[in-house]
């Protein structure tokens, strides 16, 4: 393994006495870092296989103001055919830029120069007209954001319909034959019928699965995953990537994953290389990265990746084990040693039963109206779910179980179809639309989605202050002070109150949302997926501060997220949905570490882990549960088919037997017989 060091000078030039591959960089002091390009031995057709992609010098830069600023300096890689390497830095360190760059995919103050070769050909420099002949068949993109990529006036069927017909010669019945092959190809439920739904019909899950279909409609050589399972639940993120190990192999395509989630590097990658400050400072297989890191700014990078159950144990005295793997021998006994001692298995104060809610919900219904021959759709089937004031309650589900449905139930944005939702002491069932206005001055959401809650047309500042000023509590001076104080809690600089949301990464675009919805200082705040889109370094820093600002302002939250490792976290208690419903409540020790339900186990085991060895059983055990739940399932499908077929025998029988029935039965088919 290499690094390479993160101080700028001269661009070196070419040692041949060290090999083709290999590039010398000089530093501080008398230690000569390296840059290897070669390939890992190890890794698949690593020996076998030339490159499909050969990175040279590689830099990225934007001209703000007069001057260039660079983005990313002298990146070089390679990347074989089926093989995954995975970037992996901070928001900002210049990993979505540099990938973005091989297919000009800049803005338009944006300019690069080096070298990058696809199969042998020069792609820096090609005009519109040749890059749109490489983009969709030879290199295709997953992006980060699939609500705001995919466009919302057409069908998913349609857009890849479009990306077939303009690289091949097909029929429109051709090609939306193959987009539904496509679309059954990374299991897209019912795809006949999803073939011609818009992407808001979609839950995020899906929207991603159809990305990644309209990704690989030409079989591209090369494709580029930036942050493909950012916005997942576990169970969802898992079967992502388990699609996409398949399909390496399948379309024998080099990947090129552009993520800050360590866990899904572990779980996918061949080999890693770390970005900071737009250098690559570190570069090796994945073994090589997790478990003997060279650079310390890896070692940082590793160490701020929250991991699941480690605070349970280490509370507990299990250091080392599982949670699920200790589940049932141990969770009374912690739990009797932390009640004893008056605190949770996190060394915080034990939250008593609370007497007064700021959020209660009892049968709580809803549903989302029918159109047309369409009939309505029930997302919530009947729950009760209370929050304390000051509580932080964790609710977790697989993508499409109606837990952001509940989150915007709460604030209003969804009607009460049956059952009591009370916030704060105010019924929202049946609820006015002008009393809503002060309902929602004391509760908040930040929503999943930056790219698309965010006004486009408004610099970030206007869009923190816009609470603020919406509902008179401040303006002039006051606001502009109260906008610098929000940037500073979130960790952004104050130059930054001028931007557009376009001119920001995802990380610092959702810590803007989470910026404006702390500006009124909610009693309620609804969190939904508030750190998905954050780096690990700048989650851990958000996730202190969360903690800090709920201690201080003691607000109730339901936190929305996929990510079982923060809610363990944030969370007194946790909530599971599944299929609108509740399958399962109780506190966080005790559905972690000892869940009572399948599907919440399932749920853990699809959680994955920044360790690659750790990882692998884990994806072990998580298929031998599903295959488990799939004998079980095929089992009961069966024994009701059998007894389908007992009774239509017996009936069949009888109507051989006797002819004809007496009193109100009838033949099958017929009328009675005389």
């Amino acid at each position: 393994m290499a690094t390479s060091s993160q101080t700028s000078g001269r661009r070196p030039s070419c040692s041949t006495s060290r090999g083709p591959h290999t590039r010398a960089r000089p530093t501080e002091g008398s230690r000569t870092v390296t840059t290897d390009y070669a390939p890992v031995p190890g890794t698949p057709g690593a020996d076998a296989k030339a490159p499909i992609l050969e990175v040279r010098d590689l830099s990225v830069e934007f001209f703000v103001d007069g001057e260039w600023f660079p983005a990313a300096q002298e990146v070089s890689y390679d990347v074989r055919p089926g093989e995954v390497l995975a970037i992996v830095g901070e928001s900002g360190s210049g990993k979505t830029q540099s990938s973005m760059s091989l297919i000009g995919l800049l803005p338009p103050n944006g300019r690069s120069h080096g070298s990058a070769k696809l199969s042998g050909k020069e792609l820096l420099g090609l005009n519109h007209k040749q890059l749109s002949k490489v983009r969709g068949k030879d290199v295709a993109v997953i992006f980060q954001e699939p609500m705001t990529a995919l466009n919302p006036v057409y069908t998913v069927g349609f857009q890849i319909v479009e990306t077939l017909r303009v690289h091949f010669d097909m029929t429109p019945k051709q090609a939306r034959e193959r987009a539904v092959e496509l679309l059954r190809m990374v299991d897209l439920p019912d795809p006949e019928k999803s073939v011609d739904k818009y992407p808001h019909q979609l839950s995020g899950g899906q929207r991603q699965r159809a990305m990644i279909a309209q990704a690989l409609a030409c079989e591209p050589k090369l494709l580029i995953a930036d942050e493909p399972t950012t916005a997942l639940d576990v169970t969802v993120q898992a079967e992502i990537l388990k699609l996409m190990r398949d399909l390496r192999h399948r379309v024998d395509a080099g990947i090129i994953l552009i993520t800050h989630d360590m866990g899904v590097v572990a779980d996918l990658s061949d080999r890693v290389m770390v970005m900071k400050n737009g250098r690559v400072v570190e570069s090796g297989s994945a073994d090589e990265v997790f478990n003997r890191p060279q650079h310390e700014y890896t070692r940082q990078l590793l160490d701020a990746v929250p991991h699941l159950g480690s605070e349970t144990l280490a509370a507990a005295g299990l250091h080392g084990e599982h949670p699920v793997a200790e589940a049932e021998g141990t969770a009374g006994t912690s739990a009797t040693r932390t009640q004893d001692r008056g605190v949770d298995p996190f060394g915080k104060p034990v939250v008593a039963a609370p007497t007064e809610f700021a959020l209660e919900a009892k049968g709580l219904v809803i549903e989302y109206p029918g159109r047309g021959r369409v009939p309505a759709f029930r997302a919530i089937n009947g729950i009760d779910l209370t929050i304390g004031k000051g509580e932080v309650v964790g609710l977790v589900g697989e993508s499409g179980s109606g837990k952001t449905t509940v989150g915007r139930a709460a604030v209003g944005l969804l009607p009460v179809a049956e059952g009591s939702m009370t916030v704060n002491g105010v019924e929202l069932a049946g609820i006015k639309p002008k009393d809503l206005r002060a309902v929602r001055q004391d509760v908040s959401i930040v929503f999943q989605d930056p790219g698309s809650s965010l006004n486009p047309r408004l610099p970030i500042g206007e869009s923190i202050g816009e609470p603020l000023k919406l509902h008179k509590i401040a303006s002039g001076a006051d606001l502009d002070r109260r906008v610098e104080s929000l940037l500073d809690r979130v960790h952004l600089p104050r130059a930054m109150r001028n931007r557009y949301p376009h001119e920001l990464s995802g990380g610092q675009r959702q810590r803007v949302g989470i910026a404006r919805a702390l500006a009124l200082s909610p009693k309620l705040l609804i969190a939904d997926e508030p750190t998905s889109a954050l780096d690990v370094s700048v989650q851990a820093r958000v996730l202190e501060l969360f903690q800090e600002l709920q201690r201080e302002y003691g607000f109730a939250c339901l936190f929305i997220s996929h990510d079982l490792a923060v809610v363990e976290i944030l969370s007194n208690r946790i909530a599971v949905m599944s299929k609108g419903d509740l399958v399962e409540v109780g506190p966080r020790e005790q559905i972690l570490r000892a869940p009572q339900q399948d599907y919440t186990k399932r749920l853990l085991a699809a959680v994955p882990v920044p360790n690659p060895a750790e990882q692998k059983l884990r994806r072990e055990e998580r298929d031998r549960l599903l295959a488990a739940a799939a004998a079980e399932s095929a089992a009961a499908g069966a024994s009701a088919v059998a007894d389908g077929r007992r009774v239509q025998a017996f009936e069949d029988a009888e109507v051989t037997n006797k002819g004809n029935f007496d009193g109100n039965t009838r033949p099958r088919g017929g009328a009675s017989q005389v």
